[in-house]
C-alpha cells in the first residue's frame, strides 16, 4: 500500500482531537480510524496489474536531439483508473518529466509521452514503467512495477557535417578540373593529348600516334571507384580524455565526415571497429544506404582498457583489400603504443595501401609547455616539451615508412583529414 500527502494530513489533523480529549486513547481511536481509511481507499483503487502497457520509441536518435517514449495505458479492469505513472530510463537518456497524472475509465485508454535527450552514444534500454493507483479520497493505492521492453540506439552527433558542404565543392573543383597527367598505375584514362616535353614517355599511346602524325599521350583523372577502409582504433588510448570528452569521440567524427565525402566522391567506404578483435563492421554498402551504416556501427563504439592488436589490424585490412587503396586508421600517436604496436607492422600496409594516420592533439599539452609561473609550472613545461617531442619523433619515423601523419586538435581532426583526403585524390595518390 502507498500513502499520499493527505493521508499524512489526515493523520496530522488528529492533533486537534488531541488538544480537545487530551488522552492516550483518543491517540489511539484516531491511529485506528486513519489505518482503516486509508486501507479501504487503497481497496477501492484500480489494481495496477489490469492496465495494460504499451511502449513505442523510435528506433535511433541522434545524440543531443530529442526523441519520444509514448505509452499507451489500457484499463482491462472494472474500476476508474486514478494513477501516478513513471516512464523509468537509464539517467544519460535524459528522460524530462517523465512522471505522469492520469484518469482512464474502465475499458479505456490514455497516452502518455516522456521526451528523452540523451547525452551519451549507444544504446539505451528503458527501465520499469511503475503505475500507482489511488482510490476515491486519494489517501491511499497500490503500486506495481511492469516490465515494458524499449530501446533507443543513440547514434553520433555528426557535428562534423557543417565541414561537409565546403568539401564537397572543393570535390566537385577537382573532378571539374582539366584533365592532367597523372603518373603511376591505377588511374582512370580520360582523353589523349598530343605529346609536349616533359611528359612521361611511358604514357604515350602507340595506337593513336600510329595513326596520326604527331605523337599522342594518354592523359588520365583521379579514379573514382576506389576503396577506402576506416579502422577505429577501441584500444586504452582512445579512452583518454581530451577537453572534458573521449578521444574516441573525435575520431567518430572525423570517421563520419570522411565516409560521406568519399561516398559522395563515388569511392567504396569500409568500416572496421577494433581493439584485440572486431567490434563493429561496416562493408558492403554503397549510395546512400553508408552513412546510416556508419551511424548505426559508430554508435556502439566505446573504448577498452586493453592493448591494440596491430597485427590482427593488419591481418583484418589483408583480408578486406586485395587491391591498393587508402587506408586511415584512426587512433593515437602515442610514442609508446607506437613503436611497440605500429612501427613493427606498418610496413605490411604501406607497401601494398596509402596509410593515413589520424591522431588527435590534447590543447592542454600546449597549455602547460607555455606556463612558466612557478617551479611547479616550469617542470610541467619540461615535461609537455618531452612529449611532443616524442610525438614528433615517432611521427617522422612514420612518415619515413610511408606514413601520412595527422595530429590535430579535437575540433579539426575530422576537416583535416577530409582536407587530407581530397590532397591524395588529387595528386592522384589513392
Amino acid at each position: 500500500m502507498a500513502v499520499t500527502w493527505r493521508a499524512v494530513a489526515l493523520a496530522a489533523a488528529g492533533i486537534l482531537a488531541v488538544v480537545l480529549l487530551p488522552a492516550t486513547g483518543t491517540v489511539l481511536l484516531w491511529t485506528v480510524l486513519v489505518l482503516v481509511v486509508c486501507v479501504l481507499d487503497a481497496l477501492l483503487a484500480a489494481s495496477p496489474r489490469q492496465v495494460a502497457v504499451r511502449r513505442e520509441v523510435p528506433s535511433s536518435v541522434r545524440l543531443t536531439e530529442a526523441a519520444r517514449s509514448t505509452l499507451t495505458l489500457t484499463n482491462v479492469g472494472r474500476r476508474k483508473l486514478r494513477a501516478l505513472v513513471r516512464d523509468a530510463w537509464p539517467p544519460s537518456s535524459g528522460a524530462d518529466d517523465n512522471r505522469h497524472r492520469i484518469e482512464v475509465p474502465a475499458g479505456d485508454g490514455r497516452r502518455v509521452t516522456t521526451t528523452l535527450r540523451p547525452t551519451r552514444r549507444g544504446d539505451a534500454h528503458a527501465d520499469l514503467v511503475t503505475i500507482r493507483t489511488f482510490g476515491p479520497l486519494g489517501l491511499a493505492g497500490r503500486q506495481a512495477s511492469l516490465t515494458v521492453p524499449g530501446r533507443l540506439r543513440v547514434l553520433p552527433e555528426f557535428a562534423s557535417r557543417k565541414h561537409l558542404p565546403s568539401r564537397l565543392a572543393r570535390l566537385r573543383e577537382l573532378d571539374g578540373r582539366a584533365a592532367v597527367q597523372v603518373r603511376g598505375p591505377g588511374t582512370e584514362f580520360d582523353s589523349l593529348r598530343e605529346y609536349v616535353i616533359g611528359d612521361d614517355v611511358r604514357a604515350i599511346d602507340w595506337r593513336a600516334t600510329a595513326r596520326r602524325a604527331d605523337v599522342v599521350v594518354r592523359t588520365w583523372r583521379p579514379e573514382r571507384d576506389r576503396r577506402v577502409l576506416i579502422v577505429l582504433d577501441t584500444s586504452r588510448t582512445s579512452a583518454v580524455r581530451v577537453q572534458d570528452a573521449p578521444r574516441i569521440d573525435a575520431s567518430i567524427e572525423a570517421a563520419l565526415l570522411l565516409a560521406a565525402l568519399a561516398t559522395r566522391a563515388g569511392d567504396r567506404v569500409e568500416l572496421i571497429v577494433y581493439d584485440r578483435t572486431v567490434r563493429g563492421r561496416v562493408a558492403g554498402q554503397s549510395g546512400p544506404r553508408v552513412m546510416p551504416a556508419f551511424a548505426d556501427a559508430l554508435a556502439l563504439a566505446e573504448p577498452q582498457l586493453i592493448e591494440a592488436d596491430w597485427a590482427g589490424i593488419v591481418g583484418q585490412v589483408r583480408q578486406r583489400l586485395s587491391q591498393r587503396a587508402l587506408v586511415v586508421l584512426l587512433s593515437a600517436l602515442d610514442p609508446a603504443a607506437v613503436e611497440h604496436g605500429l612501427l613493427g607492422v606498418v610496413n605490411q600496409l604501406t607497401e601494398r595501401h596509402q596509410v593515413v594516420l589520424a591522431s588527435v592533439a590534447d590543447p592542454e599539452v600546449d597549455a602547460l609547455r607555455s606556463a612558466r609561473h612557478d617551479a611547479a609550472a616550469v617542470f610541467d613545461a619540461a615535461a609537455a616539451e618531452r612529449v611532443g617531442l616524442e610525438r614528433a619523433a615517432v611521427a617522422v619515423r612514420l612518415r619515413q615508412r610511408g606514413v601520412e601523419v595527422l595530429d590535430a586538435l579535437p575540433d579539426n581532426l575530422a576537416p583535416k583529414l577530409a582536407d587530407t583526403y581530397l590532397a591524395l585524390k588529387a595528386a592522384g595518390r589513392l
